[in-house]
């Protein structure tokens, strides 16, 4: 829940990739539902109820038509109070239907606002940022970004500055390798109080490393669509099965000394993640609880339980189905698995798997399974099990014997 000893002075959520279609699509409800949910919390806490902004980071707009950025628009002139303003910025899916040119046309139009923006809400500074051709910034952009932070830094250099473009800036947030951009990192590196967010990957924001801090201060804002992850030794590819059952957004406090708390919250079955991110002093990179040095040298591994046990289903002549209990973690979750099939008489290895422990998922699965085929008849073969966490820790293996028939 939200932290009853924080006592905001301003309040938003963070959504990004709604990707609002022609027709109706669940999307638009899960928008609804993300807003009443944001409303709900705040009218909860018990020194702040209000929710001052909604800000939607991209793909808001699944091709860019002008049906889609209306019934966006009406989503959120239906259901925000006039206490709320909401800000925008576009990139690669808007696009998608007449063009750059068009999308900022549309935009201006139906919106009423310029396409990159500078606001003020309850003395903290919002900039959006609009992509100049899919997701890349050019020269006109990058001098934009950095006249505006300079104006927000010489109002107080010590309050964080919100930032939001659709792409995240590579090499930072998790889902930034294959989804970032590099155009605008020189000028933000100039401003660590900056506190920027981005999108684009769809990638889950439960992963601890959608919070990265180097520089600056950088948050995935995840999708109200569906998930794709960004590692690429997967055997299903980089999106998971069951995509569709993803929609997930921030809730971001700042109270009135610059302090910052962000709330991954799973919108899908209604529940907050178990995090929050705390940034107490944003100006100052020493301070910072959330970077590579920090995370990356911890000991905490994954372990199996005493009692866990692999199970073999449809046992064949050429193969079976392995079914195992997810390994513990003391922090965080699980990130993955990798199973090795070991065929005994030789001690070579004739299978390698790698599979997500499905964390994304706030309802995760008890037990994981995988099917194997092509193998030998009558022959021994070693199941060894691997949990990995997100900070390449990995445990010790879960093993069983299996003789096909």
């Amino acid at each position: 829940m939200l932290q009853k000893d924080f006592n905001p002075i301003l309040r938003f959520v963070a959504v990004s990739d709604v990707h609002y279609k022609d027709d109706h699509c669940i999307e638009e409800e899960r928008m609804e539902k993300a807003l009443e949910i944001a409303y709900r919390l705040s009218e909860a806490h018990p020194t702040y109820k209000k929710l001052d902004a909604v800000v939607a980071n991209g793909d808001f707009a699944n091709s860019g038509t002008e049906t889609q950025m209306r019934k966006f628009k009406a989503t959120m002139d239906k259901c925000l109070k006039p206490e709320t303003v909401y800000a925008l910025d576009m990139a690669s899916h808007e696009y998608h239907g007449a063009g750059v040119e068009a999308a900022y046309e549309l935009f201006q139009k139906i919106f009423e606002r310029p396409v990159d923006n500078h606001i003020e809400i309850n003395g903290f500074h919002f900039i959006t940022m609009t992509s100049s051709s899919g997701c890349e910034y050019d020269e006109n952009k990058v001098a934009f970004a950095r006249a505006e932070l300079l104006k927000a830094r010489e109002a107080d250099p010590k309050k964080p500055i919100f930032v939001f473009q659709h792409p995240h800036i590579t090499d930072t947030v998790y889902g930034s390798m294959l989804w970032g951009e590099d155009e605008l990192y020189a000028t933000y590196m100039d401003y660590p109080q900056m506190i920027n967010f981005s999108g684009h990957s769809h990638a889950p924001i439960n992963n601890p490393r959608s919070i990265h801090q180097k520089h600056f201060t950088s948050l995935g804002t995840g999708s109200l669509s569906y998930t794709e992850l960004d590692e690429f030794d997967k055997y299903y590819g980089t999106v998971p099965p069951m995509k569709y059952n993803f929609a997930q957004f921030l809730i971001v406090e700042a109270d009135k000394d610059g302090r910052v708390r962000i709330y991954p919250y799973d919108i899908f079955t209604d529940n907050f993640f178990p995090y929050v991110w705390e940034i107490d002093e944003p100006w100052n990179p020493e301070s910072f609880k959330y970077t590579d040095d920090i995370r990356f040298k911890t000991a905490v591994t994954p372990y199996f339980a005493e009692d866990a046990k692999i199970e073999f289903l449809d046992l064949d002549d050429d193969g079976f189905r392995v079914k195992f209990p997810q390994a513990k973690i003391d922090e965080d979750y699980v990130n993955d698995y990798k199973v090795v099939v070991i065929e005994k008489a030789t001690n070579t290895i004739v299978k390698q798997t790698s599979m997500w422990s499905e964390y994304y998922f706030y309802n995760m699965p008890e037990h994981l399974e995988i099917a194997y085929t092509d193998l030998n008849p009558e022959t021994e073969y070693e199941v060894k099990i691997y949990a990995g966490s997100f900070w390449k820790t990995t445990s010790a293996p879960l093993c069983a014997e299996i003789k096909t028939l």
